[in-house]
């Protein structure tokens, strides 16, 4: 019973995220969204099943695609509704849209777009739970392309020479923008070189949530007693890189390749192998769209900034 109560919800908790973004993307049309928007439909199993492990103390820190990170440490709904549409109610009060998020109450610490900008954020943050001697850990969910930038390196590096309470999670859903790894890295496995600088490197499937769980509650455990930890998943990203739509027509994917990435879905992973009725599932998805067109129409409701405020509290 404990089981099918704990398999629900997860399942709760990937369709929240799946149907929220559902929901922005059939929005976005309507031109009240006016920020970019990166969606992480197909990806949701990485988000909950990392959070699975953590501590509301613990701090999380994200990159342009958040959404999913953000719901899954407990962050507000309504407060990220509002925000993208630019509502005084949002987390940033309406003046950082989709890529800065934060709700420090369940310690998600932020989210930028400035590819690899989090990560020495998220290793300094670390560093000051080990100096405090908390218990707390420090998640970095970051892309395969981020990998490409110097600073995650060092980051690592400094993380594995000071012993500290962080874990890098990468999602790795083979491209940067429109371009595919092969084509920007050397053949050889993320997490690997991520062993080679000293940190306890693993990888798994991002689309079984149940190894999610498993594997970071390992690497989470660890890094609570000082081993840092690396995990790569790999995953698939099933929209466009930034934006509502579908980007098939421009062909740097082929017809297979998608057809594949869309049926390691994680939400149907998991209803397939916990054999969950399709009645349940309906249900649970009417219970949740219920509860965001609500949120929807608190987003609408609630102010714009002030033209004459907008800029307080904005610093760059």
């Amino acid at each position: 019973m404990e089981n099918k109560i704990k398999a629900h919800d997860l399942l709760k908790k990937m369709l929240t995220i799946r149907l929220i973004e559902e929901e922005l993307a059939e929005r976005y049309k309507e031109q009240e969204m006016r920020c970019p928007m990166h969606l992480c439909i197909g990806q949701e199993g990485i988000a909950v099943g990392v959070c699975e492990n953590l501590k509301n103390t613990d701090k999380m820190f994200s990159n342009h695609r958040a959404h999913g990170h953000y719901l899954a440490k407990g962050g507000d709904a309504k407060a990220l509704v509002a925000e993208i549409y630019g509502r005084e109610t949002g987390c940033c009060a309406g003046r950082g849209g989709s890529m800065h998020l934060i709700d420090l109450s369940v310690g998600f610490m932020g989210a930028t777009p400035i590819v690899g900008g989090t990560v020495p954020l998220a290793v300094g943050a670390s560093w000051a739970s080990k100096l405090k001697k908390t218990e707390d850990v420090t998640v970095i969910f970051f892309g395969d392309g981020c990998f490409e930038e110097g600073v995650v390196h060092e980051s690592m590096n400094f993380a594995a020479l000071h012993k500290l309470p962080v874990i890098f999670v990468c999602e790795n859903n083979n491209y940067s923008v429109y371009t595919k790894r092969d084509e920007r890295q050397p053949q050889r496995p993320i997490w690997k070189i991520a062993d080679a600088h000293g940190l306890n490197a693993h990888h798994g499937n991002g689309n079984n949530i149940e190894e999610v769980i498993q594997i970071s509650e390992s690497v989470i455990s660890k890094a609570r007693k000082g081993i840092p930890g690396f995990i790569e998943f790999s995953t698939y990203r099933w929209r466009e890189h930034c934006g509502p739509n579908y980007d098939d027509e421009l062909l740097y994917r082929s017809d297979e390749e998608i057809k594949q990435g869309h049926k390691a879905c994680p939400i149907q992973n998991h209803i397939n192998k916990n054999k969950i009725n399709i009645q349940e599932v309906n249900r649970l998805k009417m219970e949740i769209n219920k509860n965001i067109n609500s949120i929807v129409v608190h987003a609408l409701q609630s102010k714009k900034p002030d033209q004459k405020t907008a800029g307080d509290l904005v610093y760059a």
